[in-house]
């Protein structure tokens, strides 16, 4: 058994990534997401790592992928404003091939908004923030001990598709405390990036030939690095041919959306027999959960579709559903968001209806109960 521990959502993001073996934290204060960087001050230094304050969100995921690039397991954690200065360098890393992780807690926007309530409405700009045609990895938990899993699993995607990946969840989940259990070492698995066998003089950085996740080297290992956000070459210098660039851009979406089946996750409830289903992922998905068990104590078949995983989306999974029930219902907290992907994936074979909630409050089991009599 491991060790069990009453743990903020934030404080076992922070202990999943030391589980995962980050060394490396860089960021800059923000509600709610603060106590990520409060607890890895305690407890980085004391096994060799590294924290650093910076000067705001920009140079916080600048720090990160300098970091990452010279080998050490990194991350930084904002909110919606930090997140939104975050963007262009995400964009870089993505270009650049670099694992990190960034950990958006979701409060309410735009602009400051409400920093002290939870939100869901980074969802799309999670997908879309950055400008340009890249992949997308971004995770979902709804719980404690899903954060702290998740957190693992995030660094370990990161480092097998050499990509930054995000974990976004809502200023609740991040707040709330829960038992957890920490696993003992080597319990859940740990990955480390795929680094080059072949000698320094023959290293190309992006060299296609080896697959669509080429072999990293650390800088300062002996092999040559050239990193720049142009487009580029296999060995990272800057070029202009269009067809490199365009099977260079595919072959980034390739490595992630070409491996659905491993990186996509999700929770179910009570779905194999159901006639009206909940899609709800974060807090919303626990008021789902529960709004579910509620039905089917009056005799309503319900039940409930909880992504871990919201980019890449799950549409095969959710046509599949679609083509099966009589209405799907998507709580979020937002103003409508992944509702628009649910209908698009349905493409029109069951119902759709949304729950919208902005006002700083979740969207309660009451409210989803209520929806699901209506449309049942």
């Amino acid at each position: 058994m491991g060790t069990l521990k009453l743990l903020q959502g934030n404080e076992a993001c922070a202990e999943g990534a030391l589980y995962a073996g980050c060394t490396f934290f860089a960021g800059y204060p923000i509600t709610p997401s603060t106590e990520v960087a409060e607890y890895l001050a305690r407890r980085l230094p004391r096994i060799g790592g590294v924290i650093l304050q910076m000067e705001d969100e920009i140079a916080s995921v600048g720090a990160i992928i300098g970091a990452s690039l010279a080998g050490k397991k990194s991350m930084t954690a904002t909110s919606g404003p930090g997140f939104s200065l975050k963007q262009e360098n995400i964009g870089f890393g993505m270009l650049c091939e670099v694992p990190i992780v960034i950990v958006d807690v979701m409060r309410g926007g735009p602009s400051t908004g409400v920093p002290t309530g939870p939100s869901q409405s980074d969802i799309m700009q999670c997908k879309w923030g950055t400008h340009g045609d890249h992949p997308v990895i971004c995770l979902t938990p709804a719980y404690v001990q899903e954060i702290f899993s998740e957190t693992v699993r995030a660094f370990n995607l990161a480092e097998r598709y050499r990509t930054p990946v995000i974990i976004a969840f809502d200023e609740i989940v991040g707040h709330m405390r829960e038992k957890i259990e920490i696993p003992e070492k080597g319990v859940l698995p740990v990955e480390d990036r795929r680094r080059p066998t072949c000698p320094p003089s023959e290293y190309k950085p992006f060299d296609e030939t080896q697959g669509d996740v080429p072999p990293i080297a650390d800088f300062f290992s002996g092999y040559r690095q050239h990193i720049t956000g142009l487009n580029h070459a296999s060995d990272g210098f800057p070029v202009n041919a269009s067809p490199r660039i365009h099977t260079d851009e595919l072959r980034l979406l390739r490595k992630v959306e070409g491996n659905r089946a491993d990186i996509i996750r999700y929770d179910t409830v009570m779905l194999d027999d159901a006639e009206i289903a909940v899609f709800a992922y974060g807090v919303s998905g626990r008021s789902g959960k529960n709004a579910v068990e509620l039905a089917r104590a009056e005799g309503i078949k319900a039940g409930l579709f909880r992504p871990l995983t919201i980019w890449p989306f799950p549409e095969e999974e959710v046509a599949a559903l679609a083509s099966r029930v009589k209405a799907i219902i998507v709580p979020e907290l937002s103003l409508g968001q992944i509702v628009l992907e649910v209908e698009r994936c349905a493409k029109g074979r069951c119902e759709i209806q949304g729950i919208f909630r902005v006002d700083g409050d979740p969207i309660t089991p009451a409210q989803i109960l209520e929806k699901i009599k209506e449309v049942g």
